[in-house]
C-alpha cells in the first residue's frame, strides 16, 4: 500500500472475524489495533465497580453505555502511536458513537465485514479458550488434541461467557439494532468498503488490502 496513514474502523457483526484481520492488519501497516472489547475485558479483570458494571452488562449481551465508551476511546486516541493511524474495533458500535469519532478527527475508512447470523453462531458457540495462556481454539475448525485440553500449556478449555448460544444471540440482536444503521450512515458519507467476511482469515486480509488501496486512492 502507499505509505500514508490510515484511520479505519472496522464493521461487522460478532464473530466477523474483525479482530483478527485487525490484528494482522495492524502488524502489516504499523499501526495500533484498538479493541474496545480488550478495553472492556481489562476493566472486568481489575473488578472495580465500573469493571463490574460493565461485566454484568456483557454477561446479558448489552451494549456498554456510549459515554462511557466514548470516554475511553478519546483517551486511547490521544496516545502517541495512533500519529500514523488506526484500527478501532467495536467502536463505534451507535451513530452518537460515530458523531463523536467524527469530532474526534473522523476517519478515512469504514469497513465493514458481512457475515451471516448462521455463520457467527457457528463461529462463536464452538469456540474454546485456553483459561491460563489464553489460545483460541474451534470445535470443529481448530479443535485440541484432546478434548477440552490446550495444547499449548495443558490448562483447561473453557467457553467465555459472551461465546455462549443465549448470548451469542442477543449480541447478534443487538447489533442489528444498535450498529448496523451504521452501515448505511457511513455509506451516506461515502466512507462505507464492503468485504465478503465468510473466506478464511488469509483471503479476507487479501481481498482488504486490495480493495482498501483503490478505496483510497479514488477519494
Amino acid at each position: 500500500m502507499v505509505d500514508r496513514s490510515f484511520r479505519l474502523i472496522f464493521l461487522g457483526p460478532p464473530g466477523a472475524g474483525k479482530g483478527t484481520i485487525s490484528a494482522m492488519a495492524a502488524e502489516r501497516l504499523g499501526i495500533p489495533h484498538i479493541s474496545t472489547g480488550d478495553m472492556f475485558r481489562a476493566a472486568v479483570k481489575s473488578s472495580t465497580p465500573l469493571g463490574l458494571e460493565i461485566k454484568e452488562i456483557l454477561a446479558r449481551g448489552g451494549l456498554v453505555p456510549d459515554a462511557l465508551t466514548i470516554a475511553l476511546v478519546k483517551e486511547r486516541l490521544a496516545q502517541p502511536d495512533t500519529v500514523r493511524g488506526f484500527i478501532l474495533d467495536g467502536f463505534p458500535r451507535t451513530v452518537p458513537q460515530a458523531e463523536a469519532l467524527e469530532e474526534l478527527g473522523g476517519i478515512d475508512a469504514a469497513v465493514d465485514f458481512e457475515v451471516s447470523d448462521e455463520l457467527v453462531v457457528f463461529r462463536l458457540t464452538g469456540r474454546r479458550i485456553c483459561g491460563s495462556c489464553g489460545a483460541i481454539y474451534h470445535v470443529a475448525n481448530k479443535p485440541p488434541q484432546q478434548e477440552d485440553i490446550c495444547d499449548r500449556c495443558g490448562g483447561r478449555l473453557t467457553i467465555r461467557n459472551d461465546d455462549r448460544p443465549e448470548t451469542v444471540h442477543a449480541r447478534l440482536a443487538a447489533y442489528h439494532a444498535e450498529t448496523e444503521p451504521l452501515k448505511s450512515w457511513y455509506g451516506a458519507r461515502g466512507l462505507l468498503l464492503t468485504i465478503d467476511g465468510a473466506p478464511d482469515a488469509e483471503t479476507v486480509y487479501r481481498s482488504f488490502t486490495v480493495r482498501l488501496e483503490h478505496f483510497l486512492a479514488e477519494r
